[in-house]
């Protein structure tokens, strides 16, 4: 079976097929469009007939649906599922969807587990998708509720699973809001990442841990649903 691509074809001619049951941990600084480049990264594994589960802890689940009918992108046959920390959290009370289950808080690590294995159970196990990712954005405002053991055991559970299920797991870090230990232990658990960084007004990225040697860093921007690199110099 194939393996799995970012659909950046600046990154995806470097790296080559990702191989099944990868983790990557994608940190970067706040206002660096990293929302915006995970939603195109979710995107292109749905041309690629992948399913994904996102864990949504900034916001709700229909506020991520409504970037992808901004854009004019038509998700309606994607098998997708939103695990949304965000809506019981404000007190409102909307009802879960086929495609929405709401977890009470990004402090209820088991909630979010569960409601994450139902589906997996739904994409996996009912409807035999055969490649299936799992993204959380974002382990940082986990771990603003929770302590690092306890992330990292929960995190451990679900990267474990994606390896098993050879699936692609991409988790969000926001860079400068933890400390160097808080930062190295979680990269135990992933075996890449995508850095992000700032450069004067622009912001560049490069892949790290998925080749012998880091990607290039590639300047980026994005309007809309169109993603332009070009290499940093």
């Amino acid at each position: 079976m194939a393996g799995y691509s970012l659909g950046i074809k600046e990154l995806d001619e470097i790296l080559g097929e990702i191989r099944e049951g990868t983790n990557i941990m994608m940190i970067g600084p706040p206002m660096s469009s990293k929302d915006e480049l995970l939603n195109l990264i979710v995107y292109s594994g749905f041309i690629n007939g992948n399913s994904s589960i996102i864990v949504s802890t900034r916001e709700t689940g229909e506020r991520f649906f409504e970037w992808f009918d901004r854009n004019e992108i038509n998700i309606s046959e994607a098998n997708i599922g939103i695990v949304d920390c965000v809506t019981k959290t404000l007190g409102m009370g909307a009802s879960e969807t086929e495609r929405i289950k709401r977890a009470s808080s990004p402090v209820d690590l088991t909630g979010i587990g569960v409601k994450i294995s139902q589906f997996f159970e739904d994409f996996v196990l009912k409807k035999k998708v055969p490649q299936n990712r799992l993204c959380i954005n974002s382990l940082s405002t986990i771990l603003m509720y929770s302590n690092l053991q306890t992330v990292f055991k929960f995190l451990h559970v679900f990267t474990g699973r994606m390896k098993a299920a050879n699936g692609l797991g991409i988790y969000v870090v926001e860079d400068g809001m933890h400390d160097l230990q808080a930062i190295t232990t979680l990269q135990q658990l992933f075996d890449g990442m995508i850095e992000i960084h700032a450069s004067g007004e622009h912001h560049c990225l490069r892949v790290v841990g998925l080749t012998p040697k880091p990607t290039p860093w590639f300047e980026y921007e994005i309007e809309g649903s169109h993603l332009k690199l070009k290499e940093c110099k």
